[in-house]
């Protein structure tokens, strides 16, 4: 890539974040101009610790999308891992922190294992995560006979209810997961590979990436998130419920595409795509302070998540051209279109 076009990539992501974070600006002005509510502790402590949940998962999803993957089996990866340690807790006899430990190893493994099926079956991302959604909700009702569990230790409370110096620790611990990804993705030789191959995938085996180990990786990443947010869930309710994380797909995809994360791949970071989630959490809880029925918010996510894939289209449209203007003016002159000395 040549240095005027990629100084040209370099700005339009500037600008595309400088945007972001002027809507969601916007609509926190807005918001608080309507309600008086919305700039109560009690509420900002809500929207913080509802958007730390669809956060973490984002952070995963936005890795995947730009990687040129899907994880459709989120919820049910974060609903099965949140009911394991539920049950090592109060049947296992282990100490609530093993039980963590245990859970957090069950959703990486669940990340694995769709990665080994995409990558080593040569299967469609999207196909693949809609079916083990499936047989993960499956092995979870089986489990837990639809019923929620019940009985969750008070030890772990505080990880899903407590607050650290005012913050709600869940928010807190999503901030560190994000920080670790921008590290990841911006400053080690695995981020470079994960925007490589998103760019172009044969090339990126070309240069001697190996293509399916990064895959598998991120894939394992993203269980590991999973069962972090489930984790967190159970120990926010006390008890551990199948439907967790129902909601979680729709919304880390809509937040990482609102957030600039081409569907594409190889475009997008971790940060826009949580400032995709904050727009979302945003809207949600205006349409709980304007007394809106809150069976909208589905409708109002899929909505938007319409209004962002058009945005993303053409914003690939306009990436394309400005990738053809520059490579045009790096381009000689062909022989018969150079001036020749007259004789």
């Amino acid at each position: 890539m040549n240095n005027s076009l990629a100084d040209a990539l370099k700005k339009i992501s500037k600008i595309k974040m400088l945007t972001i974070a002027v809507i969601l600006l916007l609509l926190i002005i807005i918001a608080a101009a309507v309600s008086p509510n919305f700039l109560t502790a009690y509420n900002l402590q809500s929207v913080v610790r509802d958007l730390s949940f669809v956060m973490i998962i984002t952070v995963g999803q936005s890795c995947l999308l730009t990687l040129g993957e899907l994880d459709l089996s989120v919820g049910k990866m974060a609903s099965l891992s949140g009911v394991i340690g539920g049950i090592l807790m109060l049947h296992g006899h282990i100490p609530p922190y093993l039980a963590l430990l245990a859970s957090l190893l069950c959703g990486t493994l669940l990340g694995v294992i769709n990665g080994l099926l995409i990558t080593k079956l040569r299967l469609n991302a999207m196909i693949v995560t809609i079916a083990t959604q499936g047989v993960f909700a499956g092995i979870t009702l089986v489990i837990t006979k639809g019923r929620a569990i019940v009985g969750i230790p008070e030890k772990i409370h505080y990880l899903g209810r407590g607050m650290l110096f005012g913050i709600p620790v869940p928010f807190v611990i999503a901030c560190i997961l994000l920080l670790a990804m921008l590290f990841i993705t911006r400053k080690t030789r695995f981020g470079r590979y994960i925007y490589a191959i998103g760019n172009n995938r044969e090339a990126a085996k070309i240069l001697g990436i190996n293509v399916d180990a990064v895959r598998i990786t991120v894939y394992a990443i993203m269980g590991f998130l999973c069962a972090v947010a489930g984790l967190l869930m159970i120990a926010r309710l006390g008890n551990s419920q199948p439907a967790i994380g129902d909601i979680w797909v729709m919304n880390s995809i809509a937040a990482s595409v609102i957030g600039g994360v081409a569907l594409t791949g190889g475009v997008g970071n971790p940060l826009g795509a949580v400032l995709g989630a904050c727009i979302l959490s945003v809207i949600q809880n205006m349409i709980v302070l304007f007394n809106v029925n809150t069976y909208w918010q589905t409708a109002v996510s899929g909505i938007v998540v319409l209004i962002a894939i058009s945005i993303d289209s053409v914003s690939v449209i306009a990436n394309y051209m400005l990738a053809r203007a520059a490579s045009s003016r790096r381009l000689p002159k062909k022989p018969s279109e150079q001036k020749t000395p007259a004789d």
